[in-house]
């Protein structure tokens, strides 16, 4: 009985530790390089080493940041780029493992996925342009990234506007962190990347309050970033480098003047979290925006517009 014991453990132990491995994972095919998909506004410019896909606007001060969330990229800021950009410069660059930007498999150093160093990003982008400060406008997991470049550069960042920001949903546990570092997952996780385009199409759908306004062309500028070489091995990269920042702990050290926007529909950081937000800040206003979901930069943007430019008033020179 125990010699029968023995063998079932060991038999487990070499499906989990050599199953993995036994799953083909083939190669994408017909991806091409991020170059073939970029704008005539589109600047490619090198950050920290990594080739980031920017578009800037307009001038004068404050400038603005425009910071997307997980799975997106400047294709969300769409509808509000050029309006803000009348009044002042406005940047908007996808994160490294989105839109058009880099997507590092290999690197010595910094985790170029870490929010940390996504935060170093922005302070890099900011001396490329020479803008010693600039307000931060931060959409869902961009939220968090704006946030936490206050907390840790506060002299750099003028003010905050969080939208539907992805505060208190932190990310990965712990030992998801630890799993996903494992040789087996390393091997399925780009696997488990492309689930994105099969239920990429509902989590986009829940992100809106109609779902229907969402056209062939906006989905097309959706999945386009699924078209980059290297973009499900990057994504697993990003996914398993995520872990919880813990900003809800954090947030008496933003004292920077913020405006917090929601929908009032928002299905992915529920709108009850938004409200919290704005209570818990120190200096912040709070707008909700009626029969809006997630991004109201793209379902709302004439509202998200006023609403951000009586805010921005204060701030003018």
């Amino acid at each position: 009985m125990k010699r029968t014991l023995v063998i079932l453990l060991v038999l487990i132990a070499l499906i989990v530790l050599v199953g993995p491995f036994l799953v083909p994972v083939p190669p994408l095919e017909g991806l091409s390089s991020p170059e073939t998909f970029a704008d005539p506004d589109s600047q490619f410019i090198r950050l920290r080493g990594y080739q980031v896909h920017v578009k800037n606007k307009g001038s004068g001060q404050p400038a603005l940041i425009l910071l997307h969330g997980f799975g997106s990229s400047v294709f969300t800021w769409r509808e509000v780029l050029e309006p803000l950009a009348k009044q002042r410069q406005v940047l908007a660059f996808d994160r490294l493992a989105f839109g058009l930007s880099e997507r590092p498999l290999e690197w010595e150093g910094s985790n170029p996925y870490s929010a940390e160093f996504q935060v170093e990003l922005v302070i890099a982008l900011m001396d490329y342009y020479q803008l010693e400060q600039a307000i931060l406008v931060g959409n869902s997991a961009g939220g968090s990234i704006a946030a936490l470049t206050d907390i840790l550069y506060p002299s750099r960042v003028t003010a905050l506007v969080l939208v539907d920001a992805a505060i208190y949903a932190g990310g990965s546990p712990a030992w998801f962190s630890w799993l996903a570092r494992t040789p087996q997952m390393d091997h399925l996780g780009p696997l488990l990347a492309r689930n994105i385009q099969n239920w990429g199409r509902d989590f986009a759908s829940s992100a809106w309050h109609d779902p229907s306004k969402i056209t062939p062309e906006i989905w097309e500028g959706y999945t386009t970033p699924l078209k980059v070489e290297n973009w499900d091995r990057a994504l697993w990269l990003f996914t398993a480098s995520s872990r919880d920042l813990h900003l809800d702990q954090r947030l008496k050290e933003i004292t920077t003047p913020t405006l917090v926007i929601t929908g009032d529909d928002d299905r992915i950081v529920p709108t009850e979290d938004s409200l919290r937000l704005a209570n818990e800040l120190p200096n912040a206003q709070l707008v909700v925006i009626p029969e809006c979901g997630h991004i109201p930069q793209e379902e709302c943007p004439d509202v998200f517009l006023s609403a951000l430019e009586t805010f921005l008033e204060q701030f003018s020179p």
